[in-house]
């Protein structure tokens, strides 16, 4: 057996320890490179983050590249669990961790701050994230061009607001947006912008977004972690006796799908038409085009034992003028919503994830969204 055989061999031993069996930064299962620098095990995605990293960028393959003795017994005196309670000993609870499904950009903004800034080494130390006020200038999107133009944005702990103004000196803001009712998501292939960043929020009962970048893929990291400290520091105070475990999925969050799919009106008369679709918690909202401020529908979806269901096909004698043949059918307590979709394994995705929702308890919450569709509907 050969020397470098006899490292592969001892690496793939380690990998077997517990923690070793997954990235180290970003969780995805069976890592096959490992840091020569920190002695960890980390994946293909973010060995590319590291490598670009100049003090810490030491990366191997496990199986490709050669492994030296001193090395090998490196990463066995280390490996992930070790690292991490060195390198996330105090992450906030505030702080997005990515995983593996998460864009680049999150990726490589947590590896920086554990890794190149020790944000996490030291408990009590104070991060940026945790300033009372974030004032700065981010590229948004008009509403009607669709031009992105800078606007000056302040974040405020102590109004709990996120405002913008059209000009950096303007007295009035544009728009005040409450926090607690934003969310935040990282949009960068919606939005053809690696470090783009869609906010979603609810205006007189509406949903409305506004789409926005930063050239520095770490300041849209800050802005979109410095919302997510004052969205927690509100529900501490909204929820005195609440755990960070049932806070935590109240703060920001991925949208559970979006897509296209085709759907047609109350009648059924005017055809499917394509658009575009997001479903965010109970609401499952529909846009013309991907990057529109204002949904032109939602619809809420309840539990099963209320009168809520999604199946397959649609109902007998529905006209279909599309191309699209894979119908689904949402029944609410008021009315069925009729879909189609361009392939069966899309069909069955979206089956999938509304009968997830459909079948899970309603918090309090969610009680009083439901009363407040049906008074505007």
């Amino acid at each position: 057996m050969s020397a470098n055989e006899r490292a592969t061999r001892a690496l793939r031993e380690i990998q077997h320890s517990p923690g070793n069996d997954a990235c180290a930064d970003c969780g995805a299962p069976d890592p096959e490179w490992g840091s020569c620098s920190l002695g960890v095990f980390i994946c293909l995605d973010c060995s590319g983050i590291h490598r670009n990293i100049p003090d810490i960028g030491k990366v191997k393959s496990l199986s490709l590249s050669r492994w030296e003795d001193h090395e090998v017994e490196f990463m066995a005196a280390r490996g992930n669990l070790l690292m991490k309670s060195k390198y996330e000993a105090a992450v906030p609870v505030y702080y997005y961790k990515p995983t593996h499904k998460d864009c680049q950009v999150l990726r490589e903004q947590w590896i920086r701050a554990k890794y190149e800034r020790n944000e996490f080494s030291e408990p009590g130390k104070k991060l940026p994230y945790e300033e009372e006020t974030r004032d700065g200038v981010l590229m948004k999107r008009g509403r009607d061009n669709g031009q992105f133009l800078s606007r000056r944005f302040v974040l405020s702990e102590r109004e709990g607001t996120l405002k913008y103004f059209i000009k950096y000196d303007a007295k009035e803001p544009k728009a005040v947006i409450k926090v607690d009712s934003i969310n935040a998501s990282f949009q960068p292939e919606k939005m053809g912008n690696p470090n783009g960043l869609q906010i979603t929020y609810l205006k007189d009962y509406s949903t409305r977004n506004i789409f926005l970048y930063h050239d520095s893929s770490k300041e849209i990291v800050d802005w979109f972690n410095s919302i997510r400290a004052i969205q927690l520091h509100y529900l501490k105070v909204a929820f005195p006796g609440a755990t960070n475990l049932e806070l935590m999925p109240k703060l920001t969050r991925n949208f559970l799908k979006e897509g296209y799919m085709e759907k047609t009106g109350p009648r059924r008369t005017e055809g499917f038409k394509k658009r575009w679709f997001t479903l965010d918690h109970r609401r499952l909202m529909y846009f013309k085009d991907p990057l529109d401020a204002f949904a032109k529908g939602e619809v809420f979806l309840g539990n099963k034992d209320h009168g809520y269901s999604a199946v397959a096909g649609l109902p007998a004698g529905t006209y279909c003028n599309g191309a699209w043949q894979h119908g689904i059918t949402i029944a609410t307590p008021d009315r069925c919503f009729l879909f189609t979709c361009e392939t069966e394994a899309d069909q069955q995705d979206w089956l999938q994830h509304f009968n997830s929702v459909i079948g899970a308890n309603m918090s309090p919450q969610e009680y009083t969204m439901e009363a407040l569709f049906k008074h505007r509907h």
